[in-house]
């Protein structure tokens, strides 16, 4: 979804449950209204860009998660600073906020590769305690001299960064309009496929479906499932109640409206998308070209104003074409060429598809053969075709998503390449080879007379080039699972900080530690990096003990931060469970919270956290967040009902 800065926002002069006004205003009113009510004219400049950078963007994620619509409510945010943010109707406001924010209301914070706007929260930190950035600590951080980026980064880390848009339009509606049914096809439906799959990773009984756009039986079947898991007529036909509670629930799994939401690059595993350095125009040709090309082919089944493009590594008039609706449609100057910034933006658009649809690149869980079409084969074409700019003896060929005769026998010379049975047929064995070769190639691991994971020779000190990458590699995938291993810089130069860490492997795997890599480390480091790299990432969960006392209103601290994301997350699960979000402050809605989670559970519904209340929401909470349990096997029982 495009970010769009809004012309207009309608507020609501309350609490979400509360009888209160709505108000429409410029979206620029509302910004230096709400600056003015939050924060002090006197303040130094930089602390004030800070705090206005952090308004704009939280607002423009309630917006762009349509945070209120999706609940029912007929308004963006609220004016309530305990909710949302402080606004004042009707106030004065001051010079220097109308100043700040006409030049920044259509700038916006976001996490480096994703593009969503960043839910950024904050606090005074002298009355309230947050998670996110506190006003009055800016102050003293811009008297220090730091600039308005660097107080952002202190509080929310090194990967937020600021993003301008001039996509300045009144607020869209997703909701197409009518009501989607069986038969029906286009955008809408690849998006309600695509947000269903996403939602299903957290709920397996709903199963997966074929991203294909197509509104069949097995896809009326899943939002029947939908409908019954929360309490929707069950008539398998997404209505504007059960797309917008589809797009409730799809915000909620993912995280957008968090401090922490999905989209970071997991621990050791590199980018295939990284920039290579170069930018791509009209008259381009070559692999990155084609990378580029897949990409928006694959972004255009879900944006209907992104043209699909031919795969064929020439950057000509469609291309450039592709690349301008894109530019248009994601808020960059859409002058058709393809820079930094808009390869990094359409490369993180696709894997936020790539994730939604399911684990990025996983095998999809039954072979590939002769016949099939859709997406998955559209990747493997594409890895065949990545593949043979490396390896010229392979077969070129046309991604097009159907799985013909000249795609069998591109395979089985794949096969044959690279050891495998040469049977045409894409298993788990042969999906993985594909990946694996793809990366490696997509970060400049590899060259023609080397297959991934073959000893190149030993490798010492002073060594360089593409194999030494390719240890590299390795060596940074294993420090992200074993902390005794230093993780090191893939620049392909075997300097001290390599030999070091082929050192500390040695140690690891029981080798003679002399720090060089011959063919014993070799295969060694290359066997448990593959048995890594085909595994995925290691959920890690930082626990806390009881505080020894209950919790209570009045209580604060870093075990009321602590249970308040438990109950966050057991929230999004179970609807009869309400949460006022993350806070480090025990609130009467915070007690609320509790008395209900109590009371699903069980427990006396006191609104304290005892040690019982205390150990459940930490079992239930850890369980749903590391996968350990099944939400949608769970009941969800009314007031009283067992779990």
């Amino acid at each position: 979804t495009a970010v769009v800065i809004p012309k207009t926002i309608t507020v609501h002069l309350g609490r979400p449950n509360e009888s209160a006004r709505n108000v429409t205003v410029s979206f620029r009113d509302y910004i230096a209204n709400v600056a003015s009510s939050e924060v002090y004219p006197t303040w130094p400049e930089q602390a004030l860009r800070a705090n206005i950078h952090c308004q704009i963007s939280l607002a423009l994620n309630r917006i762009y998660t349509e945070w209120y619509p999706s609940r029912g409510y007929s308004f963006n945010i609220t004016g309530s600073p305990g909710v949302d943010q402080a606004y004042v109707h009707g106030r004065t406001v001051f010079d220097v906020m109308v100043r700040l924010t006409d030049e920044l209301f259509n700038t916006y914070l976001r996490k480096a590769g994703t593009v969503n706007p960043y839910y950024a929260e904050y606090c005074d930190g002298k009355t309230v305690s947050c998670p996110g950035l506190k006003q009055w600590g800016t102050v003293s951080l811009a008297n220090e001299g730091r600039s308005a980026l660097s107080i952002l980064r202190y509080y929310y880390g090194s990967s937020i960064e600021t993003a301008r848009t001039s996509n300045i339009a009144a607020i869209p509606q997703s909701y197409p309009g009518s009501p989607l049914r069986q038969g029906a096809s286009g955008t809408s439906v690849y998006t309600l496929q695509r947000q269903l799959n996403r939602i299903a990773k957290d709920y397996p009984a709903f199963g997966k479906l074929t991203v294909d756009g197509a509104f069949g039986p097995a896809m009326a079947e899943t939002v029947k499932k939908f409908q019954r898991q929360f309490g929707l007529t069950a008539d398998g036909v997404v209505g504007r109640s059960t797309w917008y509670k589809i797009s409730y629930i799809y915000v909620s799994v993912k995280d957008l409206a968090e401090l922490t939401s999905e989209g970071e690059t997991a621990s050791g595993v590199l980018s295939d998308g990284a920039w290579g350095g170069v930018t791509l125009r009209t008259g381009s040709r070559g692999a990155a070209v084609e990378q580029l090309q897949f990409w928006l082919n694959t972004l255009s089944q879900y944006v209907s104003s992104i043209p699909s493009v031919t795969v064929d590594g020439v950057y000509g008039s469609g291309t450039a074409a592709a690349v301008r609706a894109f530019q248009r449609r994601y808020g960059l100057t859409a002058d058709g060429v393809t820079g930094r910034a808009t390869w990094e933006a359409v490369y993180a658009q696709f894997v936020s598809i790539q994730s939604d649809n399911g684990t990025p690149n996983a095998y999809p869980g039954a072979a590939l053969r002769q016949g099939d079409k859709g997406q998955n084969v559209r990747l493997v074409q594409f890895w065949l075709k990545i593949a043979r700019t490396v390896y010229t003896a392979l077969n070129n060929l046309k991604v097009d998503g159907a799985f013909g005769a000249a795609t069998k026998r591109a395979v089985q010379a794949f096969q044959r390449y690279f050891g495998l049975s040469a049977d045409g047929v894409v298993g788990r064995a042969t999906w993985n080879k594909l990946h694996e070769v793809y990366t490696d190639i997509a970060n400049d691991l590899l060259s023609e007379k080397l297959r991934p994971g073959e000893f190149p020779g030993t490798l010492r000190r002073g060594a360089s080039g593409r194999a030494v990458r390719e240890l590299q590699y390795y060596l940074y995938l294993m420090s992200a699972y074993e902390p005794t291993l230093p993780s090191v810089t893939i620049d392909g130069e075997y300097g001290s900080a390599t030999e070091k860490a082929v050192r500390a492997y040695q140690r690891l795997a029981g080798l003679t530690a002399d720090g060089v890599a011959g063919r014993a480390t070799w295969n060694s480091l290359y066997a448990r990096a593959s048995r890594l790299r085909l595994s995925g990432p290691v959920v890690t969960v930082n626990r806390m003990s009881y505080p020894g006392a209950p919790l209570e209103v009045g209580s604060a601290g870093e075990a009321v931060n602590y249970y308040s994301v438990l109950l966050a997350r057991i929230a999004y699960y179970f609807p009869a469970v309400s949460s006022p979000g993350v806070t480090a402050a025990y609130t009467e809605a915070l007690a609320e919270g509790t008395r209900s989670f109590q009371q699903l559970v069980q427990l006396p519904a006191t609104g304290r956290v005892d040690a019982d209340t205390w150990t459940a929401a930490e079992a239930l909470g850890i369980a749903l967040l590391t996968g350990a349990l099944d939400a949608s096997a769970l009941a969800l029982p009314a007031a009283g009902g067992e779990v």
